[in-house]
């Protein structure tokens, strides 16, 4: 936690303790303040935990949030909600003593969320099995039940709880939840029948009408629209918003059924819910003697059937009352009012005692059962206190009394256990105690319930006195009564200046908390809750198997009158103290930054007036009355051990002794702090601050040479790994290259050694001794001629073959030249083609016969033959049809001067032609040609 003091001008302080100022209380709002707008919605006084509800979703509730909390120092995390639900967890699992949470505040102040988030924490973080399981499902989903019956909508609060609740988890020898049991403490049931303007009846109304099903409602005689029904229409505002009535009826269904709830349960239930409704629009109409006659026989008719009643017994019993007078029964009729007085005591009555019964129903399915959870015998246990803070509103009636009464029995309870938590830690540390002033609230716990004289029993002794008493008469008697008393008044005792501000028929306490005026109107048939006998004994008869559970026969033969409302209060919250005494507490103290219900808005005033009404200053003054912090030696040691020299890095002694060389050093004063047996005390929190700006200051070098040996030592570690592996890469590579080099030879000596066997076995038949020189031979002779492949045709090479390969050699030649001369043919052109014809014709006429004729071979033919269409028409049409063999142009020289003259020389069938241009110049007949053959022929 003290990680966050440096921080602390712009989030404030996380323990109020640490407050310089803590005497004032706009120091206290302002850190509330700082807190608040940077979502940081707890804070603590000490132990004590102050939650602001930031009317928002926050993201401090998911499990990793639960695992960061879970077994870690109160003190080394933040402030939270977690870290008190694991503290009490963690103490009752080491100490083995039963523990309880204090949740209190206004409603809206965040409550019954608080309790919730506790549950949930626990459901995850505790050892589980299949049966634990199912005992926190049960915890779990009891909690909406309860809500739907025990909630409402008021003008401050959505979801405001009705009632308070207590309740027990029981932790077996592992830790694990293994049961639970509720208390319920004073039901407002004056809102079944009455509720405020924007206000609403309880939830479960709302959710059975807009979730139920068809068929359920036809059965219940329901519908659907609230506002048919006249005990849901008071408030004005049926419908909200920001409530989802048909998706929080499903999850009471579920939850119904999780805790054991059979269907037909289920139904007695509903039943009944709806029978109030039915109740609620009861009408009556007088007669003419004025008696109450009821008007809407159609809802007699429904709620006969939905509470398993005679319909005329009990249209009789709501307009009759049995009074029985010295042995005899007397039925007197009832007027308008008083029948109206009954309906509504019925409607309250029906639904209180059905709350209990849930309560009880609920309780059995969490008891704990031996036989489930085998093991070592003793559980211990866990208390959660959700109860309504101190209220105080425009009008003040009885139930405000009896809040803020409890709150005066928790206050008292709260500062006696608080200072004797420091008082008994002092004298465990060997530190002086030093008397502490605070105000005792005893004398107005007292004022309300001391024997005789107490408001509490003046309200009784009025309640039951014969006679005509009224709530007059009870003002009258509490101002003959306490009229001395320092913490009361009325109008007829208050001065002159006082009188205006109080009514004739208020009277006005001085509470721990501040003045409260309460109106006394209605205070006396609030206290006394009558039924009337016959409407007690029309539902004894019912056979609805929870009504009947609810209203017990003893009641009607016990002759004992039953005790008022108060006095029921005050006995349960007597035994609450009780139970709280027994236990090692922790608080939490709910509050509610605006009226609004808006995140973000920080109303001063409000939240001035709930730290005065949740004695939040006072409760500071009582913990900062001695010292303003302690720790102990390990952890304070542990923490600022870097500011002395002598300590850093590490102490090696005692603790003890290393924090008293720690303060010296730092230069403590002696009245600055005080050396406990396992602690240090320091008494300022400017102390405490200065010590933490040196460490912040001192974190810098330290962190400077942390870096920088953090940076050497990494740098080292990194060049020894990248050695160490350079190493390791020129080894395995050097015994790669030796492995290759090795095998290398090897194969070299076997080929050399294959070689010579092969070459001694040469002319020996194949075996294998000679096989791989063979092949050899064979391979080489085949590479060899795939690099002297003869290039031509008229190429005659051809390497010379091993003896073996003769044959094949043979072969392959005929067949490489049969390849090259079908490639060389395939690559003539007919140009070529022509050529070769004519040179072979010519073969055949002078081979042999011509002495340059081989000479002449390599010559190509130059085709100057001239075609019919190059010889001039005139020529052509001379020679008739003589047919032209062969035409071709050629050159006369003359016979001086060697002139190059251009001719023509035909060749026909009978004569050599010669032409120039048009005319014929000579003409030539074969048969006038002679000669003689050569002498070789």
């Amino acid at each position: 936690m003290e990680s966050a003091l440096t921080a602390r001008d712009r989030v404030g302080v996380q323990d109020f303790v640490l407050l310089e100022n803590f005497t004032s209380e706009a120091a206290f709002i302002e850190n509330l303040r700082k807190r608040f707008k940077e979502n940081l919605i707890y804070t603590y006084i000490g132990s004590v935990l102050v939650s602001v509800n930031p009317y928002k979703e926050l993201e401090i509730y998911s499990k990793q949030n639960m695992e960061r909390y879970r077994g870690v120092s109160f003190y080394e995390v933040s402030p939270h909600l977690y870290a008190i639900a694991d503290n009490s967890y963690r103490s009752l699992r080491t100490e083995r003593k039963d523990q309880c949470i204090l949740i209190s505040g206004e409603s809206g102040a965040g409550k019954t969320e608080a309790t919730k988030k506790i549950l949930q924490y626990y459901a995850v973080t505790c050892p589980a099995s299949q049966q634990v399981e199912t005992v926190k499902d049960r915890l779990l989903q009891s909690n909406p039940v309860l809500e739907a019956f025990g909630n409402a909508k008021t003008l401050r609060n959505d979801n405001s709880s009705r009632f308070g609740k207590y309740m027990d988890v029981q932790f077996d020898y592992r830790g694990a939840p293994v049961g639970g049991h509720i208390l319920n403490y004073l039901l407002e049931k004056s809102r079944v029948v009455h509720q405020n303007h924007g206000e609403r009846n309880f939830h479960i109304f709302y959710q059975l009408l807009e979730g139920g099903e068809e068929d359920l409602l036809r059965r219940l005689g329901l519908e659907k629209n609230p506002q048919q029904y006249h005990y849901l229409v008071k408030g004005h505002c049926a419908r909200v918003s920001s409530i989802n009535d048909k998706n929080d009826w499903k999850i009471v269904r579920r939850a119904l059924s999780i805790i054991s709830f059979k269907d037909n349960e289920v139904e007695d239930l509903l039943s009944i819910v709806a029978s109030v409704l039915h109740l609620g629009n009861v009408q009556f109409a007088a007669d003419e003697q004025g008696s109450a006659q009821v008007t809407t026989e159609n809802q007699i008719k429904y709620l006969a059937r939905l509470l398993a009643v005679e319909g005329s017994v009990l249209r009789d019993a709501l307009i009759h009352k049995k009074i029985i007078a010295k042995g005899e029964e007397l039925i007197s009729p009832l007027n308008l009012e008083q029948a109206a007085y009954a309906r509504d005591a019925l409607a309250k009555a029906i639904y209180g005692r059905t709350f209990s019964w849930l309560v009880n129903k609920v309780n059995k399915s969490l008891a704990y059962e031996e036989g489930k959870f085998p093991g070592w015998r003793s559980t211990t246990v866990l208390g959660l206190l959700d109860i309504y803070g101190f209220e105080v509103f425009q009008h003040n009636s009885f139930e405000q009394f009896c809040i803020n009464y409890c709150n005066e029995k928790l206050q008292q309870l709260f500062i006696e256990l608080t200072l004797k938590s420091e008082q008994e830690e002092y004298e465990s540390e060997g530190i002086a105690w030093e008397p502490v002033q605070y105000f005792n609230n005893k004398i107005i716990c007292d004022l309300v319930e001391e024997k005789f004289k107490g408001i509490i029993s003046i309200l009784d002794e009025e309640c039951l006195r014969p006679g005509d008493a009224t709530d007059t008469t009870f003002l009258e008697k509490l101002e003959e009564t306490v009229k001395n008393h320092p913490h009361f008044l009325t109008h007829k005792l208050a001065d002159q200046k006082t009188r205006k501000s109080l009514g004739r028929e208020e009277f006005r306490l001085l509470h721990y908390a501040g003045e409260v005026t309460y109106s006394v109107a209605g205070f006396l048939d609030k206290n006394n809750d009558l039924l009337f006998r016959n409407l007690k004994e029309t539902m004894c008869n019912s056979e609805n198997p929870i009504i009947n559970q609810c209203f017990d026969r003893t009641e009607l033969t016990d002759k004992k009158r039953p005790e008022t409302a108060a006095t029921q209060f005050k006995n349960s919250l007597s035994k609450l103290m009780e139970i709280l005494m027994s236990k090692e507490p922790s608080y939490i103290r709910c509050i509610k930054p605006n009226d609004a219900k808006q995140s973000d808005r920080f109303d001063e005033v409000l939240i001035r007036h709930q730290v005065k009404y949740l004695g939040l200053m006072e409760n500071l003054r009582v913990r900062r009355a001695g010292f303003a912090y302690r720790r102990k030696y390990e952890v304070f040691l542990q923490r600022y051990k870097s500011l002395c020299p002598e300590t850093w890095p590490t102490w090696d002694g005692r603790p003890h002794d290393g924090v008293a060389v720690l303060v010296k050093h730092l230069g403590y004063k002696q009245e600055e702090y005080k050396m406990g047996r396992t602690k240090i005390f320091i008494r300022f929190p400017k102390t405490l601050f200065a010590t933490e700006d040196a460490l912040e200051v001192r974190k810098q070098s330290l962190a400077t040479k942390m870096q920088a040996t953090w940076r050497g030592f990494y740098r080292r570690k990194k060049f020894l790994h990248m050695k160490h592996s350079a190493i390791a890469i020129q080894s395995w590579w050097r015994g790669t290259l030796g492995r290759r080099k090795a095998a290398k030879r090897k194969w070299a000596v076997e080929t050399i050694r294959r070689f010579i066997k092969g070459f001694i076995y040469r002319n020996h038949p194949r075996c294998p001794e000679n096989e791989y020189f063979l092949d050899y031979i064979r391979f080489s002779f085949l590479m060899n001629l795939k690099r002297n492949l003869p290039k031509n045709v008229l190429d005659k090479s051809w390497p010379t073959p091993p003896p073996s390969l003769c044959e094949a050699s043979q072969l392959l030649r005929q067949l490489c030249m049969q390849n090259m001369v079908w490639t060389y043919c395939k690559r003539i052109s007919p140009e070529w083609k022509q050529q070769l014809e004519q040179k072979a014709i010519a073969s055949e006429i002078f081979k042999g016969k011509k002495d340059n004729y081989p000479q002449s071979v390599p010559r190509l033919f130059i085709n100057t033959r001239l075609g019919n269409e190059e010889i001039n028409a005139k020529v052509l049409q001379a020679l008739d049809n003589e047919a032209i063999k062969y035409a071709v142009p050629v050159v006369k020289y003359d016979r001086k001067g060697y002139k190059a003259r251009a001719r023509q020389l035909l060749l026909t069938q009978n004569a050599a032609i010669i032409i120039e241009e048009s005319k014929i110049k000579q003409r030539i007949d074969y048969s006038n040609l002679t000669g003689r053959r050569r002498a070789a022929e």
